[in-house]
């Protein structure tokens, strides 16, 4: 924050004026708000008109009919009710769902888009009821029915009807609300009738719409055609970008957690699962994807005459409403057969042409089959769709038969020399089959247990990875995406319990916020920690127990740790301390974690709820958790012990004065906790690192750093302690500590540090003289064979870091080797840099060069084969020039739409201000040309340039004070 006006500071012209400017353009934008408001709210009437089709008196249920409802008359003076209850009553139960969707997009339609349809509901009544609750929201319904009771036998035709008496809606609840004429009577069966209307948005939930490009294609969909076929203005001899590019749409939905009653009327609870026939009637040229294979295929005819598509799906397994699913189309697909699944992936035509599914569908057969041996649980569906959409917010969706994904989290480039990339693909799609398992076949009753869903599927993401990629090193994988990064998260404010009562988890908004890194990745690690004390053997028998008893219905945890209770009594190789329910309940329905504290001179452990002692107002909870501690003895494995009170003593772990006899806890870090020792045993610990550091495993050399930093920077421990770890660091040959130690000591930021006058200079002699073993090693792969580091995950994901703080701390033979590949690729643009080090090789390439290197950069910025990636590079690259009259070309250009796009312009000042050199440089720009960026940009560009600007200006106004 910037300093207070009583604080003495001195404010200079330009930022008064500045300032001043900022003000009159905030108030312009809220006065621009306030006259837009009245026009917004008629535009969006006359929008609600135009999506009206021309024949409003078609009857619904008739073929071509258009979709006119009446509106059924507001909820909000109604007597108090069961409509005032967050969930649903459980008087009705649905069964079966024959749902009709019709996506009203045509070729040459310029929107708004709406979608109808009709839906007839199957219930059993558990109890007499004249009062039908239904989830809808953002659709108009007409048409209520009642039918029923229906006869019993295979025909199970209707024996009357019941008169609906009122329809009417509660937007509070989202209810659609029945009242009937008379009661429905328990047993019967009954189906519910409603047709109903909708928005198809492009907000990319519930149903939606998005749009895309593809390259190459002979036709386009929905009749809309970009050309690009002249060169830019700032075309580059030799470098060609004519091409034809045509724009498309598709429809996709997603669903999950309550936006299914927005697509359709519907019982939008997880727990009320039933079965679909699904119809969707679609444009002709498309192709329509739904949970199940399509069985026909047939015609109609709309009330003006124009042809559509009907296609009919066969019956679905019997599931929640938030897993149905659909997709309209123009994509292509590659497929394969494994165990009886029919597997396609599908995607942009391009992108399937060029073999950019290839990756996707070579490990989905395999992760399925990994994981239909391991629960002993056949997949019961015969086929499986995955299919890459341009745009999608969710990233990948589990939907039963047929999964979403968003483009890149699906696709893989061959060409793409980051392998990592590969990772990410195989760790998501292994993540949405898991759930095929943990959500679609058995599902959590609420979503206050939404970690039954998703810490399993996280946890089962790693495992089934592994499996495929067998260079993923499971142990340093898992920590390093899941348990570390929640570690540091679970100690703040916001941190919560992974279950909670069901009652405290209500409404959309509370939902969506459950999908957080607690339910993902602290559930996976709770499901980690549970595997090692339970062994795997143990723990696979009662998965597969409990999914084969719950197949098709909904759990809490409670159902989980009964089929878990049940495999641990009935052997004698794993002994408890206590109940598995209590044991678990401990990590489940208790937010945070511990912290243990050992004296090794009393054997004594002790634990309290992690929290930061330096900061003030904090609030701890006087938990107890129930703690498996795995350890080791001076390199032995020694048996599990348990923690399950505040304080316990363990003799066996009292040690001798010998500097040889030591105790490691927390082996491979399988516990979700972190460990306090004494002084004197840090040293110690040290000292054995110095010695040999293969004698501690490498995740515990990881996470003794770790731990050590966290526990300093949250005040249990003096800075120095964990400074003596870091002392073996010369003898460190993994990149995977070498990235949590320098993560540790050097931020994001690093001019920050540059400015300390201190630190710095202490950093780089203490840093360097540790660093030049494992630097040199991997500096002569980089000159001689990169390729060799492919095989190696997190060599490639870590190495640009401590390449570049190898550079930063000045290291000259670092600076040389920038130079040295930079030089080679200007010459023989075709010598590309390594990627894994491109970003840094090109920033001090250029920083050690002089124009000639600053323009080479500019030149492949501008390259027509530049990737989203490759620009974002160059974009930085060009900030990190020495030379301040480049620094000024370069933001000049950014004020050129034809250089520079204009959504670049903030990133080129933040990159510029990031320098040292240019911060002074950046703030001069904007305040000489702020009157030109507000009227180019308007408001558009003024909170990004706030943002970036705010860290600058409190520098440049203690600049001014201390000049003064």
């Amino acid at each position: 924050m910037g300093p207070k006006a009583a604080s003495g500071f001195y404010l200079g012209r330009k930022p008064a004026v500045l300032l001043a400017l900022l003000l009159a353009a905030l108030l312009l934008a809220l006065a621009v708000l306030g006259a837009l408001y009245g026009r917004c709210l008629q535009e969006a009437e006359e929008l609600r008109a135009a999506a009206a089709p021309a024949s409003p008196t078609a009857g619904p249920q008739e073929e071509g009919a258009g979709c006119c409802p009446p509106t059924p008359s507001p909820g909000s003076t109604r007597p108090p009710g069961v409509w005032d209850e967050p969930r649903l009553p459980r008087a009705l139960l649905p069964l079966h769902y024959e749902l009709r969707l019709w996506p009203r997009v045509s070729p040459g339609q310029p929107g708004p888009f709406v979608f109808c349809g009709q839906v007839n509901i199957t219930v059993r009544c558990a109890q007499d009821t004249a009062t039908v609750l239904l989830h809808s929201s953002e659709l108009e319904l007409w048409g209520a029915a009642v039918r029923g009771p229906l006869l019993e036998g295979p025909g199970g035709g209707a024996g009357g009807s019941v008169e609906v008496a009122e329809l009417w809606l509660d937007e509070r609840q989202e209810y659609a609300v029945l009242e009937l004429r008379r009661s429905l009577r328990a047993g019967g069966r009954y189906v519910l009738q409603l047709s109903f209307r909708g928005p198809l948005s492009e907000d990319l939930d519930g149903l939606f719409l998005t749009r895309y490009t593809d390259q190459g294609q002979s036709r386009h969909l929905f009749g809309v055609e970009k050309l690009s076929s002249e060169p830019a203005e700032d075309q580059m001899e030799g470098f060609p970008v004519a091409c034809i590019v045509f724009l498309f749409m598709l429809i996709a939905s997603q669903l999950e957690p309550t936006y299914a009653r927005t697509v359709y009327p519907c019982f939008d609870e997880p727990a009320m699962k039933a079965t679909f026939n699904i119809i969707i009637v679609h444009h002709p040229s498309y192709v329509a994807l739904s949970n199940m294979p399509a069985i026909d295929t047939s015609e109609m005819k709309d009330e003006n005459g124009s042809l559509w598509t009907v296609t009919t799906f066969n019956t679905t397994l019997k599931m929640s409403t938030y897993l149905t699913a659909l997709v309209v189309c123009d994509f292509d697909y590659i497929t394969r057969t494994e165990r009886g699944n029919e597997i396609r992936i599908w995607g942009r035509k391009e992108a399937i042409k060029n073999g950019h599914a290839d990756y996707a569908l070579n490990i989905t057969g395999p992760l399925f089959s990994f994981l239909e041996d391991l629960f002993n649980i056949s997949y019961p569906l015969s086929k499986t769709d995955l299919v890459a959409l341009p745009d999608f917010a969710a990233g990948a969706m589990e939907n039963w038969g047929l999964m979403t994904f968003q483009e890149s989290t699906l696709m893989y480039i061959p060409r793409d020399q980051f392998g990592s990339k590969k990772a990410m693909i195989c760790l998501i799609v292994s993540h949405e089959i898991g759930h095929q398992w943990f959500g679609n076949l058995v599902t959590m009753n609420w979503w206050n247990d939404l970690w039954l869903n998703e810490g399993f599927a996280s946890y089962f993401e790693y495992i089934g990875a592994s499996y495929v990629e067998p260079r993923l090193p499971l142990n340093k994988f898992f920590y390093y995406h899941m348990l570390q990064p929640v570690l540091r998260e679970d100690k703040e404010i916001a941190a919560r319990s992974l279950s909670a009562r069901e009652e405290k988890i209500n409404g959309t908004f509370s939902l969506v916020g459950l999908f957080d890194i607690f339910t993902y990745s602290k559930g996976a690690s709770i499901v980690w920690m549970l595997s090692s004390f339970l062994t795997e053997r143990l723990f696979i028998k009662a998965l597969s127990s409990y999914l084969k008893a719950f197949s098709f219905s909904s759990v809490n945890q409670d159902d989980l740790w009964t089929h878990i209770q049940m495999v641990v009594d009935a052997q004698n190789e794993v002994h408890l301390p206590a109940s598995v329910k209590k044991i678990m309940d401990s990590w489940t329905c208790q937010n945070g974690f511990p912290v243990l504290t050992l004296n090794l001179s009393t054997g004594i452990i002790s634990q309290k709820q992690f929290y930061n002692k330096r900061t003030e107002n904090n609030t701890t909870y006087n938990y107890t958790w129930i703690v498996p501690i795995s350890w080791i003895r001076n390199g032995s494995a020694q048996p599990l012990v348990w923690l399950d009170k505040s304080s316990k003593m363990f003799p066996e772990m009292q040690i001798s004065d010998s500097e040889h006899d030591w105790i490691l806890l927390n082996v491979n870090m399988v516990g979700y906790y972190r460990v306090n020792y004494d002084p004197l045993h840090l040293k110690r610990l040290a000292q054995v690192l110095e010695k040999d550091p293969k004698a501690i495993p490498v995740v515990n050399r990881l996470h003794l750093i770790d731990d050590a930093f966290t526990l300093a920077q949250a005040g249990y421990i003096e800075i120095e302690y964990a400074f003596e770890l870091t002392k073996y660091l010369a003898k460190e040959d993994e990149m995977f500590v070498w990235y949590s130690v320098l993560s540790n000591l050097i931020p994001d930021n690093l001019e920050n540090i540059l400015n300390n006058y201190e630190l710095y200079p202490f950093l780089k002699k203490y840093l360097l003289k540790r660093m030049l073993p494992i630097y040199h090693y991997y500096a002569s792969i980089i000159r001689q064979n990169v390729d060799t580091l492919a095989d190696d995950y997190f060599d490639q994901i870590h190495f640009e870091k401590f390449i570049n703080t190898a550079c930063w701390l000045g290291l000259q033979d670092c600076l040389n080797l920038s130079s040295e590949l930079y030089t080679k690729w200007m010459e023989n643009p075709d010598h590309e840099i390594p990627f894994i080090i491109k970003r840094t090789i090109c920033c001090y390439g250029v920083a050690m060069g002089s124009d000639k290197e600053w323009d080479f950069a500019w030149k492949m910025y501008n390259h027509h084969n530049s990737t989203g990636i490759d620009k974002d590079i160059m974009l930085f690259a060009m900030s990190c020039t020495r030379e301040s009259w480049l620094l000024y070309r370069y933001l000049q250009y950014s004020l050129n739409n034809s250089l520079l796009s204009s959504d670049n312009i903030s990133i080129v000042i933040s990159n510029v201000a990031a320098t040292e050199i240019g911060q002074r440089i950046a703030w001069e720009f904007v305040t000489e040309n702020w009157l030109l960026l507000n009227e180019r940009h308007r408001n558009g560009i003024l909170q990004k340039l706030l943002g970036v600007m705010e860290n600058f200006v409190n520098t440049d106004l203690q600049i001014q004070e201390n000049d003064a």
